[in-house]
């Protein structure tokens, strides 16, 4: 009788549950967030950006790209994302703890960041092992996708962006002889290098020398004094914005009047604060013009210059996009499950996005077009 009474009570319990449940309005997903009864899909999607130290400009643009996309998704009403956001301080190991942290909460779908390929590479093959899905907004160095089946990225690769630049800046100044000067303790400039060298080699270029740097170096005289006497037609640099400003801005300094082929790290208004006239001449292949008469470009200047006080670059840009690519999956996915949501967003293709018509290959990789731009009158302008 004890046991007969004690199921009816069990039973009892359950049925109670499952109607307060129902009641409620809320669906509890699997995993990663809710879905609520009307449809709205709820969900926390982790961030590993780069904002303190040296190079916190890029996870401060990336950020506010972010929290700018949020706030008109969720705006939209179908997808509510909550953002959870950690700081890697542009250091692997940092980038990796943080990443950790948000892997180990059920409630996070997803994963973007961190800023550098350096960082990426610590972080993107533990959210892999994991199941997790992960996408790089910046991340432009050689192999990036190819760390797992959950690992994707809308950033343009170097391999793409370079040639293209160099192919336009050859191409207009007949350039036959180059001088090459890179970051050797970075992968996003290592990788860089790699791609101009074998690309210079390509197009039958002469490399008259070849000069290496590290991260937060300050002079560069050494460096530039061989360039300089090597007399290239062209300077290909690969840098961030915090060391090739000063690389510009030093050249300059010192006579040396040529223009420089940068990569992505290079493509950003920091350059020309920091160098200021000096960063005239400097070419890079970017998916973001900012100064495009485009109507999307105009209000997303408009939009993020209310928020920010300033006008955004490539990386603001970027990450908006990649906000807009994870909520466009999750509503293809219909719910908050980590792997119906990296299957969908396996499959995006012809995505409309801030910076044009977005696909992702078989191995999670951008495919779109680029464009390439100059700074000329301290200004980036469009590459003609």
């Amino acid at each position: 009788m004890k046991n007969i009474l004690r199921k009816s009570l069990t039973l009892f319990s359950v049925l109670m549950l499952l109607l307060l449940a129902a009641c409620s309005g809320e669906n509890t997903a699997s995993e990663g967030g809710t879905t609520e009864a009307d449809g709205t899909i709820n969900a926390k999607i982790g961030v590993v950006s780069y904002l303190t130290g040296a190079g916190a400009a890029y996870g401060e643009a990336i950020t506010q790209g972010l929290k700018l996309a949020q706030s008109e998704i969720n705006e939209k009403g179908e997808v509510n994302i909550e953002l959870v956001i950690e700081d890697s301080a542009g250091e692997a190991e940092q980038a990796l703890s943080a990443a950790q942290k948000l892997m180990s909460n059920d409630d996070i779908l997803a994963i973007i960041g961190p800023t550098l390929s350096t960082e990426f590479f610590a972080v993107a093959p533990e959210a892999d092992l994991n199941g997790i899905t992960i996408m790089g907004t910046s991340t432009t160095a050689e192999g990036i996708p190819e760390i797992g089946d959950y690992v994707f990225r809308n950033a343009i690769p170097e391999a793409l962006a370079i040639p293209t630049a160099m192919e336009k800046a050859v191409e207009r100044t007949g350039a036959k002889k180059v001088a090459l000067i890179y970051g050797n303790d970075d992968v996003l400039t290592q990788s860089g290098f790699d791609t101009m060298k074998k690309t210079a080699e390509e197009m039958g270029l002469e490399i008259l020398t070849i000069e290496t740097f590290q991260k937060g170096q300050s002079d560069y005289n050494a460096q530039l004094t061989k360039i300089k006497n090597s007399n290239p037609d062209l300077i290909l640099a690969s840098a961030l914005y915090n060391e090739g400003a000063v690389i510009m801005d030093q050249a300059r300094k010192m006579g040396i009047e040529v223009p420089f082929v940068g990569g992505n790290g290079f493509n950003s208004p920091q350059v020309i604060e920091i160098a200021g006239a000096a960063a005239n001449g400097l070419i890079v292949a970017t998916p973001w013009f900012g100064e495009s008469e485009e109507t999307k470009v105009v209000e997303f200047n408009k939009k993020y210059e209310a928020e920010y006080g300033k006008l955004p670059d490539q990386f603001a840009a970027q990450a908006y996009d990649a906000l807009y690519i994870y909520a466009d999956a999750l509503k293809r996915a219909g719910d908050v499950d980590r792997e119906l949501f990296h299957e969908a967003l396996a499959e995006t293709t012809d995505f409309e996005g801030l910076l044009g018509n977005f696909s992702f290959d078989e191995i999670g990789d951008v495919v779109m077009d680029v464009k390439v731009v100059e700074i000329k009158d301290g200004k980036f302008v469009e590459f003609k």
